[in-house]
């Protein structure tokens, strides 16, 4: 794979700490701020609302600059909106920095998904985006768990000006590694409103569906595993931290095995990961108490749900090959639609009888009707080589 494959995956890690680190920081910040933990816990959604809005805005509003320009930029706005916030004493000007964050995350990675896709050959998007993806899996094994340690010592500020420093190593990696255009991408590609019209396709609002099914079952469970961690398999606090870079450890093999195969070969991936994936739910909620086959499953749904996740992903790429400037965003929005639907649908389950367990419970739920879905479409999504999902 390209070297500038792997300075857009730094970025990618430094950002997705960002998204993931609020968790353990909730607390103090609404300490300093003299604010309820509810009203500190607002930055989470708007960060994921801005993703989902700020995706294809932001690839639309770059969509004729060069690559190198749009994800300088993206990055640059990224690392001072977290700068800002480390160094402000107003909770709304907080709140407003996560929303820059948020749409220049969204920018970044809608470009850097459609810039992957220019660094490779064709049949190849599969891998490049696995590479592009290991930032995030990172960012759950190092970056969160580093940043939660980092705050406990010095304060939540720190994480953030560790953010805001970490994005410009990445920054001038991509000067020196990106260039301005990449050398397959079209000096003149489709006119907007053609691009945007790929959105009535069915088989690419199936994959996009799908994809934001399996990622809402993934962030369902993984908000939720502190929980599940102490209360239910009883152990102490600093195991949520173990089982959390398990799950990212997971999610590494996953995206890595998976993009090795969702190019050519999509079909096992989604024919074997995806009922496994279904069962590994129910199974995670029924043997909860018992901490070996916890921390086992946590690694193990980890890495099924990249893999599964990261396939149909892969999939909107190539069902988006006429939007060659907005696909990345269509990816984008899928992705976060699942992280910011999933634990909202998680956390109405708290209160019911399933109690900490509920979240696993919603998970096994999300993916079986990712599995319907695609089962009752299948004659659709196998229609054409370049458009499969299932072979």
């Amino acid at each position: 794979m390209p070297l500038p494959l792997y300075l857009l995956a730094m970025a990618v890690f430094a950002m997705g700490t960002s998204e993931f680190m609020l968790a353990g920081l909730l607390p103090d910040i609404a300490s300093d701020f003299d604010v309820p933990v509810g009203a500190a816990g607002m930055l989470t959604p708007a960060f994921a609302i801005g993703m989902i809005v700020g995706a294809p805005l932001m690839a639309g509003l770059a969509r004729n600059w060069p690559a190198r320009t749009s994800l300088l930029g993206f990055a640059f706005v990224f690392s001072a909106a977290h700068a800002v916030g480390a160094a402000t004493s107003a909770f709304p000007v907080l709140f407003a920095t996560r929303v820059v964050a948020a749409l220049a995350n969204a920018g970044f990675l809608a470009v850097a998904l459609t810039t992957a896709a220019t660094l490779v050959t064709p049949d190849k998007k599969g891998r490049a985006l696995a590479v592009l993806l290991s930032g995030t899996t990172m960012a759950t094994i190092a970056g969160v768990p580093g940043g939660s340690v980092l705050g406990a010592l010095l304060g939540w500020r720190a994480t953030f000006w560790a953010v805001a420093a970490l994005c410009l190593p990445a920054a001038m990696g991509i000067l020196r590694g990106i260039p301005a255009r990449p050398a397959r991408e079209e000096t003149h590609g489709p006119a907007m409103r053609a691009e945007l019209a790929q959105l009535k396709r069915p088989r690419l609002l199936l994959v996009m569906l799908l994809g934001a099914l399996v990622n809402a079952a993934t962030f369902a469970s993984f908000t939720f595993l502190a929980p599940v961690v102490t209360d239910v398999a009883g152990l102490g606090e600093l195991w949520i931290s173990v089982a959390l870079v398990l799950f990212g450890a997971g999610s590494l093999a996953g995206v890595t095995v998976a993009g090795r195969m969702s190019d050519q070969h999509p079909g096992p991936v989604v024919a074997v990961g995806g009922p496994l994936l279904l069962i590994g739910w129910p199974a995670l909620a029924v043997l909860a108490d018992k901490p070996v086959a916890l921390l086992t499953l946590v690694f193990v749904q980890g890495a099924l749900s990249f893999a599964l996740g990261s396939t149909l992903i892969t999939r909107v790429l190539y069902e988006a090959a006429g939007a060659p400037t907005m696909a990345g965003s269509y990816a984008t929005v899928a992705l976060n639609v699942g992280a910011a639907v999933g634990p909202l649908i998680a956390a109405t389950t708290l209160s019911t009888a399933a109690g900490d367990l509920g979240p696993l419970w919603a998970s096994g739920l999300l993916v079986a009707l990712a599995l319907l879905v695609a089962s009752c479409r299948r004659g659709l999504i196998t229609a054409g080589r370049s458009s499969e999902v299932l072979r």
